[in-house]
């Protein structure tokens, strides 16, 4: 089911990923400097719970090439500050 997402993703042009278990000290700009190693990011975005300020733990990364996408999702597992991430591919 996944990769028919990862399909339907990529055939409206949008190469966005939803990146779970993010350790709470991981910043946007940390989260954009480690997916740029697979290609461009356009944006990315660590969500924030609006009452504490802290990380709610996801965020989203939309690269600007399909290419940086396919290399992110075909890397077989993902680490940030000795976590193992949740990358999957953003249902929107």
């Amino acid at each position: 089911m996944s990769s028919s997402a990862g399909f339907n993703a990529l055939a409206r042009g949008v190469q966005k990923l939803f990146v779970g278990n993010l350790p709470w000290t991981v910043s946007t700009k940390e989260l954009q400097v480690y997916f740029s190693k697979y290609g461009h990011v356009q944006s990315s975005n660590v969500i924030y719970d609006k009452t504490t300020g802290l990380s709610r733990g996801y965020g989203f990364i939309v690269f600007s090439t399909r290419d940086g996408y396919s290399n992110a999702t075909n890397k077989a597992y993902h680490s940030l500050e000795g976590r193992v991430l949740d990358v999957q591919p953003a249902s929107s």
